[in-house]
């Protein structure tokens, strides 16, 4: 009993054994090879918005999904120090205002020209006195003063003459460098109002009414409206056959079971090496109707295509290039393209020869 026991054991075994074997033939078809990359869809232009400056915000001017202009207003930051700052320096720069001393000029124009009258008038007694003297007429003492008098009228001129251009030099650069401080006040006054740097959509504000910003926290994200990017992530081991121009097919979530058409538009050079992969931009050629940033997208950027080739499904062959025949008998082939699921079969086997597919 128990030999008949072992006997329908074994048949029984041989006969799953045999219904496990399955056999497949190498089909004619196109194959195409691809690179796969994941990736998020960005609009074109697409930024964090800083404040140039710390402070509280004390008004947003936009709304999330807002169309804003270059230069549109999107939130003011209040800062009293500052706008105090810009206050003292407009009350300087009229204080200091180079038209508005003039009139210190003016008065000492009058002192020059007293000065030069003097002088001329003591000019004219010295040479008077020499021509007196010569005549032998009047004493040397005479002509001491008049000559004394002359060269003291003579340095008080050149003296008042020499302040004058002086004190013009220092208004003019008292008055310049108080509009430079006005204009440096202003300046940073105006950098407590954030604006946009693009004509675009305000996607997302990140911050509220009374929270405290500064130069490194992100305050909202702005975008174009209409253009939209794909931003890939490229293993190393593939980035060296991506090229600008290949064509890239995607897949989205959102949109199951469609596919749509870009192309490679830029590829950053440089790995980054937490990821060991690069980033590559794609623009879209056939895009939905209705895209928004940050959605998920899959790709297959379309390195080569070969028309009419011979394939395998890729569990068929061995990595290292071996099929099994009908036989049994294991057989080299020279393998090309792969995708996916095929591999092209360069020589080694046709479209005639029945092939194992080995058990899963």
């Amino acid at each position: 009993m128990k030999k008949w026991v072992f006997a329908i054991v074994i048949v029984s075994v041989f006969t799953a054994c045999k219904k496990k074997v399955e056999k497949i033939k190498p089909i004619q078809q196109d194959i195409t090879e691809s690179v796969y990359a994941s990736g998020t869809i960005k609009a074109e232009n697409q930024y964090q918005v800083y404040a140039a400056v710390n402070g509280i915000i004390n008004q947003i001017m936009v709304t999330e999904g807002s169309l804003v202009q270059l230069n549109t207003p999107l939130l003011s930051v209040q800062n009293e120090a500052s706008k105090l700052n810009s206050e003292n320096a407009k009350l300087a720069a009229g204080f200091n205002d180079f038209s508005a001393n003039q009139s210190k000029l003016n008065d000492l124009k009058n002192t020059i020209d007293l000065t030069k009258a003097k002088f001329l008038t003591d000019s004219s007694l010295y040479v008077r006195q020499q021509n007196l003297w010569k005549q032998q007429v009047g004493s040397q003492n005479d002509l001491d003063q008049r000559e004394l008098a002359f060269q003291n009228s003579k340095t008080t001129y050149l003296s008042a003459l020499i302040k004058y251009q002086d004190l013009k030099r220092q208004l003019q650069f008292t008055s310049q460098q108080a509009q430079k401080n006005l204009s440096i006040a202003q300046k940073q006054l105006n950098d407590f109002v954030v604006k946009s740097e693009i004509e675009g959509k305000v996607y997302s504000i990140l911050k509220e009414k009374g929270e405290m910003v500064n130069n490194q926290t992100p305050i909202a994200i702005i975008g174009s409206a209409n253009d939209f990017k794909l931003e890939l992530q490229i293993d190393e081991y593939d980035i060296v056959k991506v090229q600008l121009g290949q064509l890239v097919l995607i897949s989205l979530d959102s949109y199951k079971g469609q596919v749509y058409e870009a192309t490679v538009s830029k590829i950053n050079p440089i790995m980054n090496e937490r990821t060991k992969t690069f980033l590559v931009e794609a623009k879209f050629t056939k895009k939905p109707q209705t895209l928004y940033p940050n959605l998920t997208a899959e790709a297959n950027i379309v390195i080569q295509t070969k028309k009419n080739v011979i394939t395998l499904p890729r569990n068929v062959v061995s990595d290292d290039g071996f099929v099994t025949n009908a036989k049994g008998d294991k057989i080299a082939v020279k393998i090309g393209l792969k995708d996916y699921k095929m591999v092209e079969i360069l020589s080694g086997v046709s479209v005639a020869d029945e092939l194992i597919v080995p058990a899963k």
